[in-house]
C-alpha cells in the first residue's frame, strides 16, 4: 500500500485567502482589490502574491465597507460560509464602524426621493437631455 503524505500549509497567497474567506465573490475580484491597494497589513499595501501567515492583521476595504480582521486559519480552497467565518476574527472597532455606516446609509435612503413609478419613454428622454445637454 502506498502512503499518502498530507501537506499542511503554513502560508497562503493573500488573494486566495480573501476569496476563501468570502470577502470577494471571485478570486479575480480579490486579486484586483489587492492590486488596487484596498488590502493592507500593518499600514503597508500588499501584493496579490504575498504569502499570508496566521495571526496577521489585515485592513480590507470593499466599496464603502472597511474590515479589520485577524487571520486565525489559512485556506486555499473556498468552503461554506460557516467554514469561512472560522478563518478570521473581526475587531470590535471594525464591527461598530460597519454597523454605524449601515445605519447612516439606511437613514440616508429613507430621506432620498424615490419616484412613484418607473419613468416612461418620454420621461426617460427628458432625463437624458438634462444629463447630457
Amino acid at each position: 500500500m502506498a502512503e499518502t503524505t498530507v501537506s499542511v500549509r503554513v502560508e497562503v497567497r493573500v488573494d486566495k485567502w480573501l476569496w476563501a474567506a468570502r470577502f470577494f465573490k471571485t478570486r479575480r475580484l480579490a486579486s484586483e482589490a489587492v492590486k488596487a491597494g484596498h488590502v493592507t497589513c500593518q499600514g503597508q499595501v500588499l501584493k496579490a502574491s504575498k504569502l499570508l501567515k496566521s495571526s496577521e492583521v489585515l485592513q480590507i476595504r470593499r466599496g464603502m465597507e472597511a474590515f479589520e480582521v485577524t487571520v486565525l486559519a489559512l485556506a486555499e480552497k473556498r468552503g461554506s460560509a460557516s467554514q469561512a467565518q472560522h478563518l478570521y476574527q473581526e475587531t470590535e472597532a471594525s464591527v461598530l464602524a460597519r454597523e454605524k455606516l449601515q445605519a447612516q446609509q439606511k437613514l440616508a435612503s429613507a430621506y432620498a426621493p424615490s419616484p412613484e413609478r418607473k419613468p416612461d419613454k418620454r420621461a426617460r428622454r427628458q432625463l437624458m437631455r438634462c444629463k447630457h445637454g
